[in-house]
């Protein structure tokens, strides 16, 4: 199974248009959005292109191919404009022999083994990081931090691979 595996839009349909040309390219068969989709909280700046309404028409013609977990600025009025569900803290996929656990990354770390990959987003910056388990950040869509640039994740057989929104490679990660 082919993953997009995405975080902190933050309500930008400009980024949100690039992400979603981006998983077309990529022709993945999911995408994995790790929270904080439609608002862009009291800390942050407003992004390019902040329109949380359009940013919900836009993800609704791919409701079925999204699988979310709730970020720390989702709220109930986000799921009642969205089709898809965010509700949930943490999601599992299983795949290729591998438990990939999903979080936005503001709650505790769940129960997790050696051999399990954990995804956050939250920091707006890429992660590779083992410790016990494995720990990926794709960082953000809409607001990178720390000099980092806008990217996601692509997840295909046992292989993680980190790219600018663009489409650029520049980290890889294979299990």
């Amino acid at each position: 199974m082919k993953l997009f595996i995405a975080s902190d839009l933050h309500g930008s349909a400009k980024f949100c248009r690039d992400m979603l040309a981006a998983f077309e390219r990529e022709k993945a068969g999911k995408i994995v959005l790790l929270g904080d989709i439609l608002y862009h909280g009291p800390r942050n700046p407003l992004p390019d292109g902040s329109a949380p309404r359009e940013v919900a028409e836009l993800l609704s013609a791919y409701k079925q191919k999204i699988v979310c977990v709730r970020g720390n600025c989702d709220s109930e009025v986000d799921q009642m404009v969205l089709p898809f569900p965010i509700s949930s803290d943490y999601g599992l996929i299983c795949t290729d022999g591998l438990n990939i656990y999903l979080s936005h990354g503001h709650r505790e770390v769940p129960p997790l083994g050696e051999n399990d990959v954990y995804i956050t987003g939250h920091t707006h910056v890429p992660l590779i990081e083992k410790c016990g388990y494995l720990h990926l950040n794709p960082g953000s869509l809409s607001l990178p931090k720390e000099g980092s640039e806008r990217g996601y994740i692509v997840y295909e057989n046992r292989t993680f691979t980190f790219k600018t929104l663009e489409g650029r490679e520049y980290k890889q990660i294979t299990l």
